[in-house]
């Protein structure tokens, strides 16, 4: 059975402060919560209009309260910024506070920009990611974290927190091309990609090879793909609201790289094109449903993950179109 999860990267919108954006966003969730989605998945970003929650467990704590039953977390803690101490401690935190709802994303940083203004490049990046997973492992899962390596060192520290979910909240993981599925798999965690059907099934398939090999069975973690989605009554409106909003988001996502001079071509410029490469879905609810249902059978998904709120969407429009899919769209997909 298919599972429907939100992504959001609480990106800037023009002519709403941060606290607007941030009440605005809370409200949208808790509409998530009693749609019914399973999860919810905030980006960590830097010194870019793309992010607003550059500290997510700030913002999370929030979603905490304001939600009952759908789990959350981010997506992804970029690792090679934080002390694991702390942010163990933060996690136990937070899977206290929401009873054992949050679940969290480990990466390294997809932006060299934006870890390169904390002193991390891509020849650091990469071990300080590897040790600080490592701690934040032993630490979750331990009642006294010792640790020695070249960039973290503890010594019988004692873990007064721990986690709600044992042996500590599930994790997740962002795979871009089939050879990223192997360690997830191996480890039994989540994934979601933003990659073109083609690439997430090549993606998909090997993660299943893998987890056949190393665990045996069917696979009993979320193998997700993460879509921008409007729905319209028309789609006239559907068409011209996602246009404008998507191209919002899109100069909210290339700001910090045009600074660099780089033009990053990773992600589609416009609508027409997002949609080309399956990252966009846009129309009424009937064709919306059908090219969900299309992309999951594709790409070989048991998750699903929907961005609602991106660009200039106004919260009105965020809610509309999230109705139509909780009335509309859901409902003729829950077989699947």
């Amino acid at each position: 059975m298919v599972e429907f999860g939100i992504f959001d990267h609480l990106d800037q919108r023009a002519g709403r402060s941060p606290h607007d954006i941030y009440e605005d966003r809370l409200q949208l969730i808790s509409g998530y919560d009693r749609a019914g989605f399973a999860m919810y998945h905030l980006a960590e970003h830097h010194a870019t209009p793309l992010g607003l929650a550059p500290s997510p467990s700030v913002f999370l704590s929030a979603v905490a309260q304001r939600t009952e039953n759908m789990h959350f977390g981010p997506m992804v803690y970029c690792l090679p910024l934080y002390e694991p101490l702390r942010l163990i401690e933060e996690i136990c935190m937070l899977d206290q506070m929401s009873g054992g709802r949050f679940e969290f994303g480990v990466g390294r940083g997809i932006s060299p920009f934006e870890v390169s203004y904390f002193g991390i490049n891509k020849d650091n990046a990469m071990p300080i990611y590897m040790e600080a997973f490592e701690v934040l492992m032993r630490g979750l899962t331990s009642d006294t974290l010792s640790f020695s390596g070249e960039h973290f060192t503890y010594d019988d520290v004692p873990m007064v927190m721990a986690p709600h979910q044992r042996p500590h909240p599930p994790l997740w993981y962002g795979v871009a091309t089939a050879d990223g599925a192997d360690w997830p798999a191996t480890r039994k965690i989540n994934v979601i990609s933003n990659a073109p059907c083609a690439i997430a099934r090549a993606a998909t398939d090997q993660y299943r090879d893998i987890w056949s090999k190393t665990h045996g069975g069917i696979v009993t973690t979320k193998l997700g793909a993460a879509r921008h989605v409007f729905i319209g009554e028309t789609m006239a409106e559907a068409e011209h609201i996602g246009a404008r909003a998507y191209a919002a988001w899109y100069e909210n996502f290339i700001a910090l790289w045009r600074k660099f001079g780089v033009d990053d071509s990773a992600y589609a410029s416009t609508l027409a094109l997002a949609r080309e490469r399956d990252a966009a879905i846009v129309g009424t609810p009937d064709m919306v449903a059908s090219e969900i249902e299309r992309q999951i059978e594709t790409a070989g998904l048991n998750y699903f993950v929907c961005r609602f709120a991106y660009g200039d969407l106004s919260l009105e429009e965020s809610s509309a179109s999230l109705g139509l899919f909780t009335e509309d769209v859901m409902p003729k997909l829950s077989a699947l």
